[in-house]
């Protein structure tokens, strides 16, 4: 991350807090950098496609809106991963996946408008890959307010 900007980096600290509920939040972003709006949106195209962003959108609470979420875990021979890793994040209900050293190597989220839905996307990832899903549903939740300082 040497190569990027201090306003590069000031955009990416500040896309981490709370967009402002606005008409044109970036445009209330752009003013708070002594940008213009046009040149934060390019910004973010940018950062994006070079890979320094590789999620940007809003976290629902999937819960309180009567949905669910779960974290599951795959493990995936070496040879196998990327075909899996494919098949299982063309699903739009999983929020991330992460490869992890362990037996259960391949991890992530499900977010899913129904509880059923988890197990139905669960299911389907098993019949697609022909690897069990493990769940592992949430019984407790903490906010740890995760940032990453560029």
């Amino acid at each position: 991350m040497s190569d990027l900007s201090r306003s590069d980096r000031d955009l990416i600290n500040l896309l981490q807090e709370d967009l402002p509920l606005d008409s044109r939040p970036f445009a209330a972003v752009a003013a708070r950098l002594g940008l213009d709006e046009e040149d934060v949106l390019a910004r973010i195209t940018r950062l994006r496609e070079q890979g320094y962003l590789t999620r940007f959108g809003p976290f629902f609470d999937a819960a309180a809106m009567g949905g669910a979420f779960c974290l599951c875990a795959m493990a995936i021979p070496q040879a196998e991963f990327e075909e899996v890793v494919t098949k299982v994040n063309a699903h739009a209900e999983v929020a991330h996946n992460y490869e992890r050293a362990h037996r259960l190597n391949m991890w992530f989220v499900l977010a899913t408008e129904t509880p059923e839905g988890i197990t139905e996307t669960a299911r389907a990832i098993e019949r697609e890959t022909g690897h069990i899903v493990h769940c592992f549903p949430k019984l407790q939740e903490f906010y740890i307010g995760f940032r990453v300082a560029a």
